[in-house]
């Protein structure tokens, strides 16, 4: 079992401000690569130092093998060496996630993220072999994607501690809601984490992760850095005020019943940014859904300036 060497938080191997990126679709519903490096540009330019392809908000269920490495490549020749690309590769078949990753990797990825393996519910001895099989596959770094409420299986806290002794298993992206798991496996390994839940981002960035992995970010990524930047300055007063004045447009965005994929794309598409259609089958958010988000967001870019 790893023991951290002191009770700070460890480095962050992807950045600290990280957006789960969409996945833009022209009107056709192809991909558009030249939308996803203006897009890829724009999130580096407002803030974030790691970038995350083929997510769940990256609609990954829904893009090909090609499609994905084609999106690796676009973004990694758009950001260069500004910003981490870490590229989704999880899949509920070891032997598909292992090509994805070395995929990935010709394609120029510098880390992966790899979900637990969904539906069908995998014991944690199998869920363990799964994720070392997929580390021992390329010289990748991984973040492990612990996501129950969307794959039906956790990464327990006890199969965590046991994963973190891979030298290339480094971080995870955290969506269990289960804080006391969280904390007990921060206090004793030295993996990164990085927080999956935009309203979780202050909480556990101040118990001890080192970042965030956010959808949100797609439409606010100064908002989300702010939280961090102020936190690290010492400001967490100014952090409690970006965290909280966010508060609205991630309920909306992530708390309303639509997935993060639609909503962020419904507000990217009124603000003009590159993102088209969502993949069946998830359908486009309703105009009513849209110009709350829209209203939610111009009430955040007012309260910005008030506070500036």
């Amino acid at each position: 079992m790893t023991s951290p060497s002191s009770l700070s938080a460890p480095s962050a191997p992807f950045g600290r401000a990280l957006c789960a990126m969409v996945t833009p679709f022209t009107d056709e519903g192809l991909l558009d690569l030249d939308g996803a490096r203006s897009l890829a540009a724009r999130l580096v330019a407002e803030g974030c130092d790691g970038l995350v392809l083929s997510g769940t908000t990256g609609e990954s269920p829904t893009t090909s093998d090609d499609e994905k490495a084609a999106l690796v490549r676009a973004v990694a020749e758009a950001v260069g060496d500004r910003a981490s690309v870490v590229a989704g590769v999880g899949s509920f078949d070891t032997r598909h996630t292992v090509e994805l990753a070395r995929q990935a990797e010709q394609a120029g990825a510098d880390g992966l993220l790899v979900v637990t393996p969904y539906y069908s519910k995998p014991p944690q001895d199998a869920v363990e072999a799964h994720f070392l099989e997929v580390a021992d596959a390329s010289g990748l770094p991984l973040a492990l994607y612990d996501i129950p409420e969307r794959t039906g299986t956790r990464i327990e806290p006890e199969t965590m501690l046991r994963l973190a002794e891979h030298p290339r298993i480094v971080a995870v992206k955290d969506c269990a809601y289960d804080m006391m798991g969280t904390q007990k496996v921060m206090a004793r390994t030295d993996l990164a984490y990085y927080s999956g839940c935009d309203e979780f981002t202050l909480a556990l960035y101040a118990a001890g992760g080192v970042g965030y992995i956010s959808t949100v970010a797609n439409a606010v990524p100064r908002q989300l850095s702010s939280i961090v930047a102020a936190f690290d300055a010492g400001d967490t007063a100014g952090a409690r005020q970006s965290q909280l004045q966010a508060m609205e447009l991630i309920e909306l965005m992530m708390g309303s019943g639509l997935p993060g994929a639609v909503t962020s794309k419904a507000l990217l598409g009124a603000l003009g940014l590159p993102a088209g259609p969502v993949r069946a089958p998830l359908r486009p958010a309703g105009r009513e859904a849209t110009d709350g988000l829209l209203a939610a967001y111009e009430g955040l870019r007012q309260a910005q300036l008030a506070s500036a």
